[in-house]
């Protein structure tokens, strides 16, 4: 039995506790959402669940397929236990197909698909608003070493290629996903989620919009395309 200890951090869509192990932490998904920076605030009825449910299912094939990350197993219908990581403050965004903020930068229509995936990096800052930055700035600043950030770009496009691989046949195109990477005894270890608050989901025939644009965007149908996704992707 995890007993539920002090609270380290309250994020937008997570709660960290620490548990009777120093080596463990237990995360409490949340039904919070929130977008553009804090600025857009509500609440998708069953978030936590879903996310909880995906993430679980999806470190759990990853892990198996010899990715390395910081789950250690499902505790309850919101929570899950995983092992403590120094956090790197790079968050790293994998593209495959135009969307977002991609869009507006290059001035590209959604949807585009880009002839290989591109990968980008973010200064893990939420006072900042996480803004783009580049191997100079993660150098200077100290972020990581040269060695860590060679892993964390080879693990970040292996995880591309296993999810698109999964996802494929339930017909889910994955677009564009964030990945955030930690320290565990010197190793690089995949921490935080992978759900549709992260991912970008679209129905690979209709183009349907399955994760968190359809709040971000006013689209409607939010709980019932979060419980898709999880349909698809565990069979039930």
């Amino acid at each position: 039995m995890t007993e539920k200890g002090k609270k380290l951090y309250e994020g937008k869509a997570k709660i960290l506790y620490e548990t009777e192990d120093p080596n463990w932490l237990l995360v409490e998904f949340k039904d919070a959402a929130t977008a553009f920076d804090g600025k857009k605030r509500g609440i998708i009825e069953g978030k936590g669940v879903h996310n909880n449910r995906l993430s679980a299912f999806f470190f759990a094939y990853l892990t198996r397929n010899g990715i390395p990350t910081h789950y250690v197993r499902q505790l309850s219908d919101r929570e899950m236990l995983v092992r403590r990581l120094e956090i790197i403050k790079v968050e790293v965004v994998m593209r495959n197909v135009v969307a977002g903020s991609l869009a507006k930068r290059l001035g590209l229509p959604e949807g585009t698909v880009l002839d290989e995936p591109v990968l980008e990096h973010y200064y893990k800052s939420d006072e900042l608003g996480d803004p783009m930055i580049n191997q100079y700035h993660i150098r200077a600043l100290r972020l990581a070493t040269e060695e860590e950030m060679t892993e964390i770009s080879r693990l970040a496009f292996r995880i591309n290629d296993l999810l698109r691989a999964f996802l494929s046949p339930r017909n889910l195109d994955l677009i564009d996903f964030k990945l955030e990477f930690g320290r565990d005894e010197g190793k690089i270890v995949l921490g935080d989620e992978i759900s549709p608050d992260t991912c970008r989901f679209w129905d690979t025939k209709s183009g349907e919009r399955l994760d968190k644009d359809r709040f971000r965007r006013d689209l409607g149908g939010v709980e019932e395309a979060y419980q898709e996704v999880v349909r698809r992707v565990t069979g039930t």
